[in-house]
């Protein structure tokens, strides 16, 4: 299509306003009531139209930064002009920096994790540490706080270049490039948090050169990408990268030691302490209705036990701060203190279910967690004594045995 010297000018002006290869048209209608444009009808035709009311700046016949791509990767298939792809679709359209949460208390790492935003300097940064201990939910908000966009990728054995990057895709009976939420936090100057990262396979090996803050050549549309101020990448983890020795969280794998080595800072993100954690419980307690600060406390202190039993390897499961969130919830909803502990905690094995549950009976009738832990002290150590006695009689039992 020949474009006029409008219609060239109204696509300039987006470009510049909007700094992306797509437009919404709630986005041209801005600009319209602004009187910084006149109404583009022609570029709000099906002919520019890449998705239910978005539109491509990408045409031909247009000067400077406003050209079509179509430069595809025919290394290995020789492909038709036809076939090529016309348009480079962004991905997202909207704002996507995260919403505050009201209920949000801050701890651990958040502080440091935020700083490193705010700053908004390339500076990679590794997160690991227990599930449901607040990884991600402190690099939310820590965005959210700094105002900064996030784009979030949850990592699986199967995510690839194609998911990360961008692919072609089928829109409106023509194939067209769809850039990955890798690409798109790079050219929004975004957060690009990847969660659960250990989870990836070494096809994760693709973001060498992004961790380097050098930008990458996507060569599938024949196209150097660099990071715009601002761009920065956390990753999340539930170990350091190196697996899971006691098979706890199965599914993580060994990542490359080059690709971790290219993460500057690693934070090891710890439960948090008792009185920050029952402030976490009773929030969410006052939030949904049902404030309740010696419940929060109970809970806690519940929990505490829990974890102290798990590091000392006398139970397999343990109650994160996140369950203890989905207990406060639960007890919104059902009125009932010991049905919503149940409910939350059915997830595990019977046994373990019910000595948590027969736990927090003890805890609810004003057992300390000190107390607790001395009477499951006492109580292991008389087991063992009287298993040692009972080896004893069964030993003085085979001597007689043998002496007859």
């Amino acid at each position: 299509m020949e474009l006029n010297v409008n219609q060239k000018s109204v696509l300039k002006v987006l470009k510049d306003t909007y700094k992306k290869d797509t437009v919404t048209r709630s986005e041209i209608n801005a600009l319209v009531k602004k009187g910084k444009i006149k109404n583009p009808s022609w570029l709000k035709s099906d002919k520019f139209k890449v998705d239910r009311g978005v539109y491509t700046l990408n045409i031909n016949d247009v000067s400077g930064d406003v050209a079509e791509i179509e430069s595809v990767d025919t290394t290995d298939t020789k492909i038709s002009d036809e076939s090529k792809a016309a348009y480079v679709v962004s991905s997202l359209t909207d704002n996507v920096v995260p919403a505050k949460d009201k209920d949000f208390v801050n701890f651990g790492n958040f502080a440091d994790v935020k700083n490193i935003i705010t700053s908004k300097k390339f500076y990679p940064v590794f997160v690991t540490g227990l599930s449901g201990n607040g990884k991600t939910l402190a690099v939310t908000q820590a965005c959210a706080v700094a105002k900064r966009e996030l784009i979030r990728v949850n990592i699986t054995i199967e995510t690839d270049e194609d998911d990360l990057l961008g692919g072609y895709r089928l829109r409106d009976g023509q194939t067209v490039w769809q850039n990955g939420p890798v690409i798109e936090a790079m050219e929004r100057g975004a957060v690009l948090l990847l969660d659960e990262i250990d989870l990836a396979s070494n096809k994760i090996m693709c973001l060498q050169p992004i961790l380097e803050g050098s930008g990458i050549y996507v060569k599938k549309i024949n196209k150097f990408v660099k990071p715009k101020l601002g761009f920065n990448v956390v990753a999340t983890a539930n170990t350091k990268g190196q697996g899971s020795d006691d098979g706890k969280f199965i599914g993580t794998n060994v990542l490359n030691e080059a690709f971790l080595e290219r993460f500057p800072v690693t934070f090891e993100q710890e439960y948090p302490g008792n009185k920050t954690e029952v402030k976490i419980v009773a929030t969410k307690l006052k939030s949904a209705g049902k404030s309740d600060d010696k419940f929060a406390t109970n809970l806690v202190t519940w929990a505490d036990v829990i974890r102290k039993t798990f590091k000392d390897g006398g139970v397999d499961e343990i109650i994160s701060t996140r369950r203890l969130v989905h207990i406060a919830e639960a007890y919104a909803i059902f009125k009932n203190k010991m049905k919503a502990i149940e409910v939350c905690t059915n997830r595990f094995d019977e046994s373990t279910k019910t000595s948590f549950v027969d736990l927090y009976t003890k805890v609810d009738s004003g057992a300390s967690a000190e107390q607790i832990l001395e009477d499951k002290k006492k109580a292991e150590e008389a087991e063992i004594l009287q298993e040692e006695k009972q080896d004893s009689d069964d030993s003085e039992d085979g001597e007689e045995d043998f002496s007859v």
